[in-house]
């Protein structure tokens, strides 16, 4: 509903642009609240406008905030961070419009520093010749400066829209020489020129067909920028640090940096596609109640030695998720296999290889510091996700009880991925040392694929210390293309304090060692050309494969990534749609858990393990599951299709509601 005031508010603009054109527009909507003049009525709207909007730099970098300031018809924009930032005062906005809450924010952060220090140059002030604005995410525009184009983004859609008037506004001139390209609601609208005075002769094809043809033409280059290997194999950087911070960024534009602080990848290639902005929840829901101490020792101290799956632990222990749900948290870097594909179809099977690399360790930084135990899901249970924000539709089911195996199929963009696990484990009472068992494939639409199998996973100190994990062990990524790789989870030893690392090899047919890959898999991994093994790693240049993003501001004891925190939010819109009576975000015990209603939960979840002790019976007597089966000749479990086109009926009479009352049928 939001979108299509928008919309219609930015059809009536174009409208009117003509009367723009000719006629001053009145004073702006906002203004720092201590400006002392406000704007005049004979003040152009686009002569007094300034905020903060995120750019588009490069491939490596993606997408930085700016300064940005609309003054007599020129745009110009300045770096915030480094030392050639710009230092903004409520004196220097005087009579400005003021656009965003960060903008301010910025303003107030800054208002001590003394006026003579603010002489700054912008990085580059242009002549704008055209604008035009995404259809598919309402925060993103385009500004056309003859050779030059900047792709923007603001903090919100009704502050794109300020932005939006204001360059309409900016140069009267401008309008009756070139096209003023805006969006709207049906993408068959035409545009008109002001040559032919916004009447007679339209502009050809659709808006976003005109949208993509402009992103199209421009220079967005994809080259890996690189850093001294050897700074960082320094020791200070080879440390577990912080995580991305991005006031300590480089402030050259030609350096390699990491994903910006909304959580936006960086891979988002405008060449290339287009994915919609989706509004996700934040944080979780306020708890309800508070915790009340358990003591751990005698919960464990009878259970030491047997299989984990069979231990029956109060709630007190789990985290509001469902084993179902962390195998789709292995996607959350899944641009890196958007980048593989696009790689891919460059003819560049090695910068593929890496990709597919880099996202195979990437699945392992969302565990870090996580000190609580997944719910193990019941015979038949589900979990979907649809992320069209990141090209993404997931379905996951528990396909046996014992041994515990979980089913995975994944689409992206130009590839899908499937597989199964059994985890293998034991309880050592002091720690749990988990073996999965599974092999994991993703297919190219090009016909290329990859496998390759997770390696050992060790969480410590149960009882005693803090708790922390360990994943150890070789991880061959293999397939039917040129190149293959070798990654050593290496295993924290006595004598090696420097947890964490991942270091391998990129092979050709031959097989030799075409490349370097080493980093850690809680924080970021590099690559450096040819076999670096046996020579001083500091000559030669390493490039940035992939980095951990920053984590959420809204912490709790579940140490959740930004992305983990979406995964069991239950929207207005799911709840509408009818999600199967299997999936995850009906488990009753999850969501009393994540509410912080721990009595309820406990109880609950004791109920639901009564339920988990028919599950072998049911698999005696035949059980099959739902949405994926085993194809002739093969040991792994395939999705045999059909949940989709069911999740698009609504339609789920053979899936029962599992999580209901006891019974002898599921």
């Amino acid at each position: 509903m939001h979108l299509l005031c928008c919309n219609q508010k930015i059809m009536h603009l174009l409208c009117c642009v003509t009367a723009v054109a000719d006629k001053n527009t009145a004073a702006v909507r906002r203004r720092p609240p201590h400006a002392a003049a406000p704007m005049n009525e004979s003040d152009n709207l686009g002569n007094g406008i300034c905020g903060i909007l995120y750019k588009w730099v490069n491939f490596g970098k993606g997408w930085r905030p700016r300064w940005f300031v609309l003054h007599d018809g020129v745009l110009s924009y300045y770096k915030i961070h480094g030392h050639k930032k710009i230092v903004i005062n409520l004196e220097m906005v005087k009579g400005f419009n003021v656009i965003g809450k960060k903008s301010f924010r910025f303003i107030n952060s800054s208002k001590s520093t003394p006026y003579k220090s603010l002489g700054r140059k912008p990085l580059r002030q242009i002549q704008v010749s055209s604008v035009m604005g995404s259809c598919s995410d309402e925060r993103r525009f385009l500004i056309n400066a003859g050779k030059k184009k900047l792709h923007l983004r603001a903090e919100t859609k009704e502050d794109r829209l300020t932005w939006l008037e204001g360059l309409v506004a900016a140069k009267k001139s401008y309008l009756t020489n070139d096209f003023v390209h805006m969006p709207r609601m049906n993408t068959n609208c035409k545009v008109a020129t002001q040559e032919s005075k916004m009447k007679g002769r339209n502009a050809s094809g659709s808006y976003e067909e005109q949208y993509r043809q402009a992103e199209t033409e421009d220079d967005v280059h994809t080259d890996n920028l690189f850093f001294d290997a050897k700074d960082f194999l320094s020791s200070s950087s080879l440390r577990s640090t912080e995580p991305y911070d991005e006031s300590s960024s480089s402030d050259s534009e030609n350096e390699e940096v990491h994903p910006s602080e909304d959580g936006l990848s960086s891979f988002m290639r405008f060449v290339e596609c287009d994915y919609p902005y989706i509004k996700r929840r934040e944080k979780l829901p306020n708890p309800v109640e508070e915790e009340k101490g358990v003591s751990l020792w005698s919960m464990i101290k009878d259970n030491i030695g047997k299989d984990l799956t069979r231990v029956c632990l109060p709630v007190y222990f789990n985290e509001p998720l469902s084993s179902l749900q962390k195998c789709f948290e292995d996607f959350e870097y899944s641009y890196l296999l958007d980048q593989a594909y696009e790689w891919g179809k460059t003819g560049n099977s090695f910068m593929r290889m890496l990709n597919v690399a880099a996202f195979a360790v990437s699945g392992y930084a969302c565990t870090d510091g996580r000190r609580f135990k997944p719910f193990n899901p019941l015979l038949g249970e589900t979990y979907e996700a649809n992320y069209p924000d990141k090209g993404l539709r997931f379905i996951s089911e528990k396909v046996s009880h014992h041994p515990l195996t979980l089913a995975c199929h994944c689409e992206g963009r130009g590839w899908k991925m499937w597989g199964d696990t059994t985890l293998k484990n034991k309880f050592w009472g002091p720690s749990i040392q988990l073996d999965p068992v599974g092999v994991l494939n993703l297919e190219f639409d090009d016909g290329e694929v990859f496998r390759w199998s997770k390696v050992t996973t060790s969480i410590y100190n149960l009882i005693l210390g803090k708790l922390y994990c360990e994943h150890y062990g070789m991880m061959h990524i293999e397939g039917n293309g040129d190149y293959s790789c070798k990654l050593k989870f290496k295993k924290q030893s006595i004598m090696n304090r420097n947890p964490h690392q991942v270091h391998g090899v990129v092979q050709d047919r031959s097989p030799k060692t075409v490349a370097t890959v080493f980093g850690k898999w809680d924080e970021s991994l590099y690559y450096c050309n040819g076999d670096s093994s046996s020579m001083d790693l500091g000559q030669d240049k390493a490039y940035l494969l992939w980095k951990r993003r920053k984590s959420s501001e809204f912490q709790t004891k579940y140490n959740f990534t930004r992305f983990a925190i979406t995964l069991n939010e239950l929207s207005p819109d799911l709840e509408q749609e009818k999600l199967p009576p299997t999936d995850s975000r009906l488990r009753p015990d999850q969501r009393y858990l994540e509410n912080r209603e721990y009595e309820i939960a406990n109880s609950e979840k004791l109920r639901l393990e009564k339920r988990q002790r028919q599950a072998s019976k049911m698999q005696e007597r035949g059980w099959k599951p739902r949405w994926f089966t085993k194809t002739k000749g093969s040991d792994t479990y395939q999705y045999k299709g059909g949940y989709w086109e069911a999740r698009e009926t609504g339609k789920w009479e053979s899936c029962p509601y599992i999580f209901g009352e006891v019974s002898d049928e599921i």
